[in-house]
């Protein structure tokens, strides 16, 4: 094998719907551990992991928490891969790391610093450590349980319900003995929630009114709102919140395409005056240095142990796809957390 697919920014989207002709693959030379310096590893890419953040970073914007892409280079994210040569004491070949400085590409150098060692994968996917023991399952904990600090009988709203965030708080909060109410974009993706444990899950692009579809899953209101989606589904909850209501802002992917002219203007945000409310903003990166991701691994994995948890992993194969694979998220096309295959663990491209 002679080529190595890189897939790079041909040109930034500052508002709007990106398309394919924003992104371009191409071979390029592999690289080799020749070409290593002290303190780096040449990687092999497993699996990239597309989420939603990462629209944020096709926009060229200089004020966001974490940096734009730049055009020409390669895209970057969370990836599991393998290590095929190592310059770094604590790496060797063969071992199974994972970190948020992935390349798009099928091979490539870096820094080991920007990677974590995965001990071992206990016989699971490499790929649950970007979906149901990753970066989204901690999402949903740090927004559900250590932000809004649940309470057994209170009532939780999830949006996107189904998605890589979303599942997950449908079934920390049933833990814990909450009413849950689900919403999602297909009637299959409801099933599903319902199959995860809520009370109620509906549909909220088939619903003749959304306020009235919150209303009548939760007459007496809302203690929690776990937000996936912002836009008009956060300002008619807004109405619909109890005294002393805790919301937790994770995203609202259905404002991350509009235009000036398209963006949704909140028009309930009086309510959280009137009802005492507290609306927590949240970067799930500022968490993994806190007791809470000790707290967060311990509990999940004794949930898996004893097959207490399902997660739904949204498979695309070949790194070619994975600009499609990323834009599917912004139209709902995925069901569950959207990952790309780029090889197989035991595969030598």
């Amino acid at each position: 094998m002679t080529t190595n697919t890189v897939v790079t920014i041909n040109k930034l989207v500052p508002s709007g719907a990106p398309t394919l002709e924003n992104f371009k693959v191409a071979a390029a030379p592999v690289p080799t551990k020749d070409a290593l310096k002290d303190g780096e590893i040449l990687v092999r890419t497993l699996y990239l992991s597309c989420d939603p953040y990462m629209r944020g970073r096709l926009s060229g914007r200089t004020d966001s928490y974490v940096a734009s892409f730049e055009a020409g280079k390669p895209i970057d994210g969370l990836g599991v891969g393998v290590v095929e040569a190592s310059s770094h004491a604590d790496y060797k070949e063969g071992d199974i790391v994972t970190g948020g400085a992935f390349k798009w590409e099928t091979r490539f150098i870096a820094s080991a610093k920007g990677f974590t060692k995965i001990p071992s994968t206990n016989g699971m996917s490499p790929a649950s450590f970007l979906g149901v023991l990753g970066m989204p399952s901690f999402t949903a904990y740090v927004g559900t349980i250590t932000l809004c600090k649940p309470k057994q009988g209170e009532t939780i709203l999830v949006s996107a319900a189904s998605g890589a965030v979303g599942q997950m708080v449908v079934q920390l909060a049933k833990a814990r003995g909450l009413r849950v109410i689900g919403a999602a974009g297909s009637d299959d993706k409801v099933q599903y929630v319902k199959d995860l444990g809520a009370d109620v899950a509906f549909n909220y692009k088939t619903v003749k009114s959304l306020g009235s579809a919150i209303k009548d899953a939760a007459p007496n209101g809302i203690d929690i709102y776990f937000d996936n989606v912002g836009g008009e589904f956060l300002d008619v909850t807004l109405k619909n919140m109890r005294p002393n209501g805790r919301i937790a802002e994770c995203g609202m992917i259905s404002q991350y395409n509009a235009t000036a002219e398209e963006a949704y203007h909140i028009q309930n945000l009086a309510y959280v005056v009137m009802k005492k409310l507290t609306i927590y903003g949240f970067i799930v990166s500022e968490y993994y240095t806190t007791p809470a991701y000790g707290e967060f691994i311990k509990e999940v994995s004794q949930m898996l142990k004893e097959n207490k948890i399902k997660y739904k992993m949204d498979e695309v194969v070949g790194i070619e796809n994975g600009p499609q694979a990323l834009l599917d998220l912004f139209e709902g096309r995925n069901f569950g957390k959207r990952v790309v295959k780029v090889s197989d663990p035991a595969h030598r491209l």
